[in-house]
Formats: C-alpha cells, structure tokens, sequence
C-alpha cells in the first residue's frame, strides 16, 4: 500500500512514524518524491498544488488533514469522482475551543484595553461584566462550532448558535437559515466563525453583516479567511462598528508584510494556529478509513463532494 504525504504546513516525519507503525508494511511518499505516480493509492494532504491529484492513476481516496476540505475542492483538476474524507474532530475540536475561548476571554475580560493602556502607561480600571450578562454567538454548529459552543455555556455565558439547517443544542439557543439570521446577530456580543466554506459563506462576514451587530460587538474568525470581506472589517473597524477582531486565517496566506491587520490596534493576529494537524491523534482516523475503503465500505467524515463539506 502506497501514501503520499503533501502539506505545507505540517512535518511529515511524525505521520511517517504513525502510519507506518499503524499499517506494517506501508510505503510512505512524500511530495515531490513521489516515485512511480501509478502507484499513488492514498493521498493524504493539506493545500495540494492544483493539478497534483489529478496525477495518480490509481488513487482511491483523498484524506484531508484537517476538518475543512475547502483547500480541496478549489483544485479545478480534481478527480470528483474520488471519495474526499475530513478529520471529524480527531483533536481539532478541543483546540479549535480552547482557542476561541480564549478568544472570548480576552475580549470579555477587556485585555485588549488594558493592552492598549499599558501602552499609554495608564493604570485604570475597567468595569467588569458578568458571564450571565454577555452573549456568545457561534455561526456554524457542526462537530467544532458545537463542542465550543457548549464550553462556552458551560463557563456561564448567553450562547446563541446559527446555523444554515436547524440545530438542537442544550444550552444553546439556535437559529437557522436567511430568516432567523438577523435575529442571531442582533443579540450577539462576541461573534466566534466556525462555518465551513463554500460558494454560500464565501464573503458572509461583510458590512452588512457587521452592520447587524450590536455597536462595539467583537469577531473572532477561525473557519477561513476567505469568509471575511477585509474592507468592510477594517472599516468597522475603524469606525468602532466592531470593537475588535481575533483573526487566525487571512484570505492570503502568510499574511503579507505591510497588510493593515499586522498593525491596526484593534486587530489581534494569530498565524492559522486555532488547530494543528497533531499525527499522534489523527493517526486513528486515517488508518481506519484506509481500512474501511480497502474492505469496500463508507469511510467515516465522507464529504458530500456537491455541498463542499
């Protein structure tokens, strides 16, 4: 059985260790040294080049290191006829909530002022607000959205989730669809982005959509860069619409020298952290579907290649 390994992101040499001990007898590939294309059956990857995947005649599966596949399907030669498979949680959950947790923290607790404080050298005191007194929403609810949500309502706070189908959450008040939109973001203080990109999330956070937020509410996004219109969020921004951003993706990345978020003072910017491909976890994930589909049966986080997740 043959693997081929391609990120530019992540080192190769713990999945390496992981699947080969896993599955005795593995060979394990890494892009561009691939060997002979024609006996690629695996590809485990991260943000391949276009075009790569159409290379490998007889590959089965494309396995995603990571919970979005939306690096995936931008790939104009990709082979749709291939199953496509997600990580389904495998320890993105628990940091992707402990980063927006922190998120929320950081903004509920007033550290951004204080920063700015510290700057100017000023010793003052900020009124404090309790939990039960600010409103957490959460767009998007599926395996990640939900695991944050509920920790977040487990510390005391409102939370309100959206999302494009009706959701049932304990804890949680949800809304859905274009109709219950507007209410969601109306209540909402500290809006955390989980959703899933496709064609209809692409550009969801603009200024109409800042401009249904309370005045001063803050944005923490750690789905896709591609979600936000960084126009409209710097002007909110600088009008004091949005009191302040927690952004961990960027519609490029590295973000650019010289871009506006590396220096606006009311910009926090973290580089695509919020969850890590982490081998000693996912390993699980991965050799099991590479079973499942060898024994002909449905991989676990199949992607619906029409919907995009």
């Amino acid at each position: 059985m043959v693997v081929l390994f391609y990120s530019d992101a992540d080192d190769p040499r713990p999945w390496r260790q992981a699947l080969t001990q896993a599955l005795p007898g593995l060979d394990f590939r890494v892009w561009p040294q691939a060997g002979a294309l024609e006996e690629i059956e695996y590809a485990l990857v991260w943000r391949p080049p276009p075009g790569m995947l159409k290379q490998f005649p007889r590959l089965k599966a494309i396995l995603s290191l990571g919970a979005g596949v939306d690096h995936v399907f931008l790939d104009p030669h990709l082979p749709r006829h291939l199953p496509v498979t997600r990580m389904v949680d495998a320890g993105l959950a628990a940091q992707m909530s402990e980063y927006a947790l922190y998120g929320v923290l950081h903004f509920h607790r007033c550290m951004d002022r204080y920063a700015e404080q510290q700057r100017r050298g000023e010793w003052r005191m900020l009124a404090a607000v309790p939990a039960q007194e600010r409103t957490i929403g959460v767009m998007g609810l599926g395996v990640l959205g939900a695991d944050f949500a509920r920790k977040a309502a487990a510390l005391g706070f409102r939370v309100r989730g959206w999302s494009r189908s009706p959701r049932d959450l304990p804890g949680v008040e949800t809304f859905d669809g274009d109709a219950g939109l507007g209410a969601f973001l109306a209540g909402t203080q500290i809006l955390a982005n989980f959703l899933p990109l496709t064609p209809q999330t692409q550009g969801i956070l603009d200024a109409k959509l800042f401009d249904r937020l309370p005045q001063g509410a803050y944005l923490i996004n750690i789905a896709r860069g591609a979600h936000v219109v960084e126009a409209d969020l710097l002007r909110a921004l600088d009008t004091g619409r949005l009191a302040g951003a927690m952004l961990d993706v960027f519609a490029r990345e590295p973000l650019p020298p010289g871009h506006a978020f590396w220096k606006h003072p009311r910009v926090v910017v973290t580089p695509h952290v919020a969850a890590q491909a982490i081998a000693s976890l996912m390993v699980e994930q991965v050799v099991d579907n590479i079973r499942r589909i060898e024994r002909r049966e449905a991989p676990t986080g199949l992607v619906d290649v029409e919907r995009g997740y």
